[in-house]
């Protein structure tokens, strides 16, 4: 069984058993062991996972912390649990006094359904505020089980985590923005957008009907938007028989790059920059697809972004006799699950 299996039988287990679950204890043993196992840990051996693990700095309160898996004798994650009902907001600071006292890099706050993941992006050894990653186990995307497995036992590398814990709490956070602004649009915003489309004076009477205005368009954009891409996805059938366009040069204006293309090849750079340098990753737009190369060399491909679709997004990896294989991709961020495959081809072109 694979591991999006085992979270999809998880996720199925919660559901059935938590209306008889009411303890914290309960929780652990029915919803939060399974989960360190999915991970690739015997709950059953000290030497992996330790329950009630001391994490008293001053060492006279006797704090524990619910779980902290061991890799080479060293706690690599902090696990602080609370019952499945209970909500996680008020709990970080507790995880916080425990991620100080001990070496661990990552801490985890959980109720058995929701996970959040913490780390220290902002000061060494101290406990970010925000979480890095926050899943719900009943409600997982592909690329969160993605982001979840790379801390199985198998998987587990600090370096790469963290090149990624960064990146997600950026996203996050802008992610976050995004939809705070389009749910309600600041002052900022507002007076951004109305200055656009009005030379008067921005008055209070003025700002009061642009306030009004911005929010009917934000949601008028939204529900054209959508109403579009169903409509491309209805009607759009790909031709997967055809063969790709070569890449080449074309001023014309049927080939237009787009935010997500430029989006997907920031975060194919950034993956791929461990081994070649940053300025030698170049892109070319076809009419038909995004290329990725090396030393802007149509001979050192990396990959290619079919993005012209955005409800069918696909990545292709190209082997060492150019043939490409497509993988569909639900979001820009599922490209980092292709990390090692790109990593592999840039290597040829060190």
């Amino acid at each position: 069984m694979d591991f999006k299996d085992t979270l999809h039988n998880l996720a199925n287990r919660i559901d059935a058993l938590k209306d008889s679950i009411q303890t914290e204890e309960a929780t652990k043993n029915a919803f939060i062991m399974p989960f360190i196992q999915s991970l690739g840990y015997d709950v059953f051996n000290p030497t992996e996972v330790i329950p009630e693990m001391n994490c008293d700095l001053i060492k006279k309160k006797g704090e524990k912390i619910d779980y902290a898996i061991i890799k080479d004798g060293e706690p690599i994650m902090l696990i602080e649990c609370k019952a499945w009902k209970e909500s996680l907001d008020l709990h970080s600071t507790q995880l916080q006094k425990y991620f100080v006292a001990s070496k661990a890099k990552f801490g985890i706050l959980t109720n058995g359904i929701i996970y959040r993941f913490y780390t220290d992006l902002v000061k060494t050894n101290i406990m970010d505020d925000v979480p890095f990653l926050e899943v719900d186990i009943c409600n997982l995307t592909s690329s969160q089980i993605d982001e979840l497995e790379k801390f199985q036992k198998s998987n587990f590398d600090v370096d790469s985590i963290l090149c990624s814990a960064s990146e997600l709490k950026y996203i996050s956070g802008i992610k976050n923005a995004i939809k705070n602004e389009f749910s309600n649009p600041s002052q900022e915003l507002i007076k951004l957008l109305s200055k656009k489309v009005y030379d008067g004076t921005m008055t209070s009477k003025v700002m009061e009907t642009f306030t009004t205005l911005v929010k009917r368009s934000l949601k008028l954009y939204i529900n054209e938007t959508l109403s579009s891409r169903l409509s491309v996805a209805i009607n759009h059938q790909e031709d997967e028989n055809t063969p790709p366009e070569e890449p080449q040069e074309d001023n014309s204006p049927k080939v237009v790059t787009t935010n997500m293309e430029l989006e997907g090849f920031y975060v194919v750079k950034s993956i791929i920059r461990q081994v070649i340098d940053a300025s030698r990753i170049t892109y070319r737009d076809a009419q038909s697809y995004f290329a990725v190369f090396v030393d802007d060399n149509n001979r050192k491909p990396i990959c290619r972004l079919y993005f012209n679709n955005e409800s069918n997004m696909q990545i292709a990896m190209l082997d060492e006799a150019k043939k490409e294989t497509k993988y569909k991709l639900q979001s820009i961020e599922d490209i980092y699950s292709f990390s090692d495959q790109l990593i592999e081809t840039a290597k040829r072109y060190v």
